[in-house]
């Protein structure tokens, strides 16, 4: 069995930034991973349409991570359109890589919605739970489903191929694609938000310049 873990980070990406690259470092490093795939979403089952299309995204993402070797992209999502559910990503990269490691990356607010997602439940069994937190941060109590799944130790999760849930602090980042956008609309710049090339793929193609800031 291959044992390196590989990290699962998926979004929108509406677009890319440093909020999702620099945290994807650190959780590269801490936990050793050998790569970390991002999977843009097709249609976000909890959200609006992301403004930017598929493929803008994807392209977008891909520029981001030309500097990143251990970064890649993976269109699945996208490829299989409609809603993007999470479990069906899982199963089919399980048929891929068989009983290697699987690492699903997730900020805190996904995790504490989590029961709220398509088939849920099977989740836990087809990856590991990684939870980005802030430091100091504190869980007062795990939900029923996550008792005897927490582990302290990053390190185990090289052990098994799913199931163990694992929170890593990492460090605050005050950069969303929200604020992005809403910049972009209002003419500011964004040149330390996000790549270089991706801020100029977004002014060649004029994104994110014709939203309404007042809705």
């Amino acid at each position: 069995m291959d044992t390196r873990p590989l990290g699962i980070f998926g979004g929108t990406f509406d677009p890319i930034h440093y909020g999702h690259l620099r945290p994807a470092q650190e959780v590269l490093g801490a936990l050793s991973l050998d790569e970390i795939r991002f999977i843009p979403t097709a249609q976000p089952p909890h959200r609006p349409a992301p403004e930017a299309s598929p493929n803008q995204r994807l392209h977008m993402l891909r520029l981001a991570l030309a500097d990143f070797p251990r970064f890649t992209a993976d269109d699945r999502e996208i490829r299989r359109g409609g809603s993007s559910y999470t479990v069906l990503t899982l199963e089919s990269l399980r048929v891929e890589v068989g009983e290697r490691p699987v690492c699903l990356i997730l900020g805190l607010d996904a995790f504490l919605g989590l029961e709220t997602w398509h088939r849920w439940r099977e989740i836990p069994d087809l990856a590991h739970l990684v939870v980005l937190t802030r430091p100091g941060w504190v869980l007062d109590e795990l939900p029923p489903w996550a008792h005897g799944r927490h582990c302290a130790d990053g390190g185990s999760l090289a052990r098994s191929s799913a199931g163990r849930l694992f929170f890593l602090a990492v460090k605050p980042q005050n950069i969303s694609a929200t604020g992005i956008r809403a910049a972009l609309a209002r003419g500011e710049t964004v040149q330390d938000l996000l790549p270089q090339a991706v801020q100029g793929f977004i002014c060649q193609n004029h994104l994110y310049s014709h939203l309404n800031l007042r809705t």
